[in-house]
């Protein structure tokens, strides 16, 4: 019976990173559902975009305030979790602060400090985040796509971290005034909760403070793995995901036109008729179906855009700078890459349930991406330049664009005249070529 804390651990640790394992893997399916593309190109320069990006944080100092915080956020959160290091070892073998002993009495200490000040910090930080998201009133965390379940989701993440970083104070708070009673060995250093908590807990017994001891331990490990685990379902999914999604970013130079190689082909036939079509490719199937053009459903779209929506933060920069929504358009950058992730995780859902994907009468464009939205974009890539991890909206409005104009012939009436036009006259404007020049007489 002495092992039972240890044996229900142990099988909280595995079901806990079982859960997360399987998550990660229907998240790696869900996204090989698109094409592939050869990003792999440029090694160097995309280890150190990552580096700069995801690991560095370079693109959330255009707004310094917020910038700030969030960095004390992700650098507070992610180094306090090296602790679940110790508290792996400490809860599977039984021991007590099993760093201690690798550390050594003064390594071990400054490590403990530097974890409660991030602790504090990382406190300040989401209440500032709550406060502001809730009741301040910025524009971009408040419109419409973000009624529901994102902005539950944004305000549960911060309670969650900020339940997080109590308890780990509230651990060490007791476990410090337990070391001063000399019932467990002195290891460690407290500042911030000897400070604010310890005076509350100087008034507890011994058995009432080991039990606020272990509650608040087993509240940081259970929290940890359910946090783990609620990632899946939450845009901070994007604290995995952004190291991926930077390094395999688009580093050509910001709207350049990618080119179709089936476009191409067919140009070359219609220059030379007497081209043979399959010389090029003399193991093509001639009554292979032809590839389609741009995309109407996740199937038609590149792995990395659907990378992008998973990695997406909803933080609203993309919009925030969009000259459409700002005139009152109804296209939402944002809105593109959380539909995109909607429509993923249907089809996901579709595959648990059948074993396969069947056809469900569904579609990204229409039923979750409105033509109207498609239309409304002016390719400025200023929600490009904008996010913080390197999502790209734009390529996705591209795509779909392309499947209206090139597949269903359905491009609004301004601008099928204005091909039109190039096609008659050699320039967008309904005008005669030999009339081209009649400006410059006036």
């Amino acid at each position: 019976m002495q092992y039972i804390d240890n044996i229900i651990f142990f099988i909280a640790l595995v079901v806990g990173f079982g859960l997360f394992f399987k998550s990660l893997k229907e998240i790696y399916r869900n996204i090989q559902l698109g094409k592939e593309s050869n990003r792999s190109d440029q090694k160097s320069k995309r280890w150190e975009t990552m580096a700069k990006v995801a690991l560095g944080q370079s693109k959330m100092g255009k707004r310094p305030i917020a910038g700030f915080f969030h960095v004390i956020v992700y650098v507070g959160f992610v180094i306090i979790n090296i602790e679940l290091l110790e508290i792996i070892v400490d809860g599977i073998f039984g021991t007590h602060r099993f760093l201690a002993i690798i550390f050594g009495d003064s390594l071990y200490g400054a490590f403990t400090a530097t974890l409660e000040i991030l602790a504090f910090l990382v406190i300040i930080a989401v209440v500032v985040f709550f406060i502001r998201r809730n009741f301040y009133g910025v524009k971009r965390l408040t419109m419409k796509e973000l009624f529901g379940w994102p902005k539950h989701d944004a305000n549960w993440i911060l309670i969650i971290e900020f339940a997080l970083m109590v308890a780990f104070l509230t651990m060490n708070s007791s476990d410090w005034v337990l070391q001063q009673r000399q019932v467990l060995a002195a290891n460690g250093s407290f500042p911030v909760s000897s400070t604010l908590l310890g005076p509350i807990f100087q008034n507890f017994g011994d058995g009432a403070l080991i039990f606020t001891e272990r509650g608040a331990w087993w509240f940081h490990f259970i929290g940890i793995l359910f946090f783990m685990n609620y990632l899946y379902y939450s845009k901070h999914l994007h604290i995995i995901l952004a190291f991926p999604n930077t390094w395999y970013a688009n580093l050509e130079p910001k709207g350049k036109f990618n080119n179709l190689d089936s476009v191409t082909a067919e140009i070359k036939l219609m220059m030379d008729p007497n081209a043979d079509p399959y010389a090029a490719t003399p193991d093509a199937d001639p009554n292979a179906v032809p590839e389609k053009f741009g995309a109407s459903d996740i199937f038609d779209l590149k792995q990395v855009q659907l990378l992008n929506a998973y990695s997406c933060t909803e933080c609203g920069r993309c919009t925030a700078v969009c000259p459409a929504n700002i005139t009152g358009k109804k296209l939402s950058p944002r809105k593109i890459m959380m539909d995109t992730r909607d429509r993923i995780e249907e089809v996901g859902r579709n595959i648990n349930k059948n074993g396969k994907f069947v056809d469900d009468g569904k579609k990204l464009l229409d039923d979750h991406i409105q033509r109207e939205e498609v239309w409304a974009c002016t390719t400025c890539n200023a929600c490009v330049e904008a996010c913080p991890i390197l999502i790209d909206p734009l390529s996705i409005i591209i795509e779909m664009r392309r499947f209206l104009v090139m597949e269903q012939s359905a491009a609004p009436q301004e601008l099928n005249q204005m091909m039109s036009n190039i096609e008659n006259n050699a320039a967008p404007w309904q005008y005669n070529q030999a009339d081209r020049l009649k400006w410059a007489s006036e």
